[in-house]
């Protein structure tokens, strides 16, 4: 099934006597690259949680924010680290008068380093917060990949109706084709005519020169190609791996499969429908853009 990029979750519980309160935003990016807010006192589960993330999710750009509170619904009052601020004051102040800058060491700037602000209630039981985390985050993907897969679903529908458009559109040039071919040839036929004052045509001669121009302007591979593309594009809709890439690598196989046809064609007609299919092409590659 298709599933989109877009998409958000929130979801909240307690663990070790914490509240814990998860937001997820997703949203399109080639890659998996996920962004991470969380307290200082979680750090170590870092990591921890992006491998949560990455094994479910393959595509898009995570905005992930972890809260922790006490269990009167307020976050923890901040301390203030104290050995650390004096190494940084004298750092700083080493620096100034190592490089000759003017000034004094300020307030502002030691404000600055935010890991001079730490929990004031101590360590944290990490493995007891962790079991709760990780449940509240499982949460939270279950609502974001719920609405990521409603997405999908909208998503589905125009990209089938819009591969419907381009089929359709296949099949008229494969109709149209041939025609060209007889065409030409009358219209040949009645110039030599015209320019021989209605002498006898040389049928072999013709036949030569229709010849020619049927070799050169055959889409018969092209249209070949291009409905094994469209096959192999229906089969990515029902397919339950992330399929995005292999489907924007799939429209730009049809792009130049449809310019070939341009080439090729000197029919007015099949120009008209090339420019049609180019249009829907352009339209599915941008909607795939959101596709997981």
């Amino acid at each position: 099934m298709i599933r989109s990029m877009t998409g958000f979750g929130r979801m909240e519980g307690v663990a070790a006597g914490k509240r814990i309160l998860v937001e997820m935003k997703s949203l399109n990016h080639r890659y998996l690259e996920i962004s991470l807010r969380m307290p200082a006192a979680l750090a170590v589960l870092e990591m921890e949680i992006k491998k949560r993330i990455g094994e479910r999710y393959t595509r898009g750009k995570f905005e992930v924010s972890v809260r922790l509170e006490n269990g009167g619904g307020s976050e923890a009052p901040p301390a203030l680290n104290l050995p650390l601020a004096r190494q940084y004051h004298s750092l700083l102040t080493q620096l100034r008068r190592e490089l000759g800058i003017p000034g004094e060491v300020t307030l502002e700037m030691m404000a600055g380093f935010r890991d001079l602000f730490v929990s004031g209630e101590g360590e944290e039981d990490i493995p007891a917060l962790w079991e709760g985390l990780e449940k509240v985050l499982v949460q939270t993907m279950e609502k974001l990949t719920a609405m990521r897969n409603a997405e999908g679903e909208s998503l589905g529908r125009d990209l089938t109706e819009r591969m419907g458009t381009v089929e359709r559109l296949v099949q008229g040039i494969a109709r149209r084709s041939p025609e060209v071919v007889l065409e030409y040839r009358q219209r040949l036929a009645d110039r030599v005519r015209e320019l021989t004052a209605g002498m006898v045509v040389d049928e072999s001669r013709l036949h030569q020169e229709v010849a020619v121009l049927a070799e050169k302007s055959d889409i018969t591979e092209e249209v070949v190609r291009m409905n094994s593309h469209l096959g192999q594009f229906r089969n990515f809709m029902t397919a339950e791996e992330a399929v995005g890439r292999k489907m924007d690598f799939l429209i730009q196989e049809m792009n130049r499969e449809v310019n070939t046809i341009g080439a090729k064609s000197q029919d007015g007609e099949i120009a008209r429908l090339v420019i049609e299919i180019k249009s829907e092409l352009a339209k599915l590659r941008e909607q795939i853009q959101n596709v997981e």
